[in-house]
């Protein structure tokens, strides 16, 4: 008999892609797939059950299949399909979460555990290291929206491990996902015509495609490999970074950059539009950056992105399609405004009485 694996958050398109792939895994027997919407999307010869992990019933779900591995995918910071509302979506991100550790501690199959994380947990503050490590405490806790969802979801998860010491247990924390077909207030902020951003900040940021969430997550679910340990908590996120500007040069997207008190305004508005969900978290994010290492995800589980970040981004932009401008044109009418302004700057102090060059008022 083959593993019987069960994966959450299946209505989705990442879970669904999850699904269809990890029924190719020889040591796999069945798969179930749980959601409380039925998927729009096919999932192969995998077993749909129509199940809310809110609900005690998960335990049922659990108990009558004698799952052994669970995959936990239903934690995410948007709502299904547009539907559905931020109180939702909490609930599930945190009383779904409860409810699934509570069934999986009294289901003495259940021995290996995934949970898919966010490398938000570590916030984005002026103060932030360089690099975040796996045990690297935030300067400044998330105050709300999914990156604190996503603090507390591992905060039970800790505590089940303590409970249930022989179940290995895996948390992945996803650097920004993207790819063709991402769903994220970030790949919505990308997909705008034009891209607000904070006056004065060029914050420094990391992607991971889609197609590499898929491959870690099977090796996370999978027995270890020789010289590997797939149990514990990892940062995922390809090789490299890019500035928010380099971004916006990729995408042939003009930028209109906002005084940081306004942008929670703009951000309120985009909201209220219903155009993306434009979240202090995305704010901070998009202010401060965030940059994680990934030491512990090549040398412990033994994984290696195929992606960078730069083509994990470009994959993205070409799904896009263009943007109002050339990106080549764009970038060098950006370059030309950035040599410009030195001199504009020096011809204007020239222009000015000698003593206010030197900082003396001119009486």
């Amino acid at each position: 008999m083959g593993k019987v694996v069960l994966v959450t958050g299946v209505a989705r398109q990442l879970g669904g892609r999850l699904v269809r792939r990890i029924q190719r895994e020889p040591d796999v027997d069945r798969v179930i797939a749980v959601d409380a919407l039925p998927p729009e999307h096919h999932l192969g010869g995998a077993e749909f059950v129509r199940a809310d992990i809110r609900r005690p019933t998960i335990g049922k779900v659990l108990a009558e299949h004698q799952v052994d591995t669970v995959i936990h995918m239903d934690v995410t910071g948007t709502p299904l399909g547009k539907r559905g509302s931020r109180a939702s979506v909490k609930e599930t991100n945190v009383i779904g979460t409860m409810q699934l550790l509570g069934a999986c501690q009294k289901a003495p199959a259940v021995k290996r555990l995934v949970v898919k994380s966010s490398t938000s947990v570590y916030g984005s503050a002026p103060r932030d290291p360089a690099l975040f490590t796996e045990t690297t405490p935030p300067k400044s806790l998330p105050s709300g929206g999914f990156a604190k969802d996503a603090v507390e979801v591992e905060g039970y998860v800790r505590g089940f491990a303590r409970r249930r010491p022989d179940v290995a247990v895996c948390v992945l924390r996803f650097a920004n996902i993207l790819g063709p077909c991402a769903d994220s207030p970030l790949a919505e902020y990308f997909s705008l015509p034009v891209l607000p951003t904070v006056l004065g900040y060029d914050p420094r940021l990391q992607f991971v495609h889609e197609d590499d969430v898929i491959d870690v997550l099977l090796i996370a679910a999978a027995e270890p490999r020789r010289g590997t340990l797939n149990s514990g908590t990892f940062n995922i996120a390809g090789d490299g970074v890019l500035l928010l500007s380099q971004t916006a040069r990729r995408l042939g997207r003009p930028t209109v950059p906002v005084l940081l008190p306004a942008v929670t305004w703009v951000g309120s508005a985009l909201r209220a539009t219903g155009i993306t969900d434009f979240s202090p978290e995305q704010i901070r994010l998009l202010t401060h950056g965030r940059v994680v290492r990934t030491t512990q995800m090549r040398e412990t589980l033994g994984f290696h992105p195929k992606y960078t970040t730069a083509q994990t981004f470009e994959d993205f932009a070409r799904s896009r399609g263009p943007g109002l401008l050339p990106p080549d044109v764009l970038a060098r009418t950006v370059d030309r405004l950035a040599a410009l302004l030195p001199v504009a700057a020096r011809e204007s102090e020239e222009r000015q009485p000698h003593g206010r060059r030197q900082g003396h008022s001119v009486r």
